[in-house]
């Protein structure tokens, strides 16, 4: 198991202890990645790739380029290279969205957001 090269990442937030996160979902995010690069289902080359793509394709999109939108395109990112890799189904992948968008949505601010357990 390699530990992946978090240099090699375009624009990481960062400060001088590592990367910095401004909400949960943001550090979940990044453990995936670097959990399933770690256990070889991707290499940190390829994710770099998907990742830069991400940026650029945000870019051509006019979405603000202050970092402020990095985690959405590192989830974004994520998602698709899960989905070409064939690790989730991409019928499951939105499914699980859609029950977070609807458990977000219903969740008081401030609250944990609790998504339903698969059987």
């Amino acid at each position: 198991m390699t530990t992946p090269d978090l240099a090699a990442l375009p624009r990481l937030p960062r400060d001088a202890e590592g990367p910095v996160f401004r909400a949960p979902w943001e550090a979940q995010a990044f453990a995936m990645a670097v959990t399933l690069a770690e256990r070889g289902l991707f290499t940190w080359k390829e994710w770099a790739t998907y990742l830069a793509d991400e940026i650029a394709a945000a870019r051509v999109r006019g979405e603000a380029d202050d970092g402020s939108r990095y985690y959405h395109d590192w989830l974004a990112a994520l998602e698709k290279i899960v989905a070409d890799k064939g690790l989730v189904a991409t019928d499951a992948l939105l499914t699980r969205k859609d029950e977070w968008d609807r458990a977000a949505r219903a969740t008081p601010h401030g609250q944990p957001i609790v998504l339903p357990r698969r059987p």
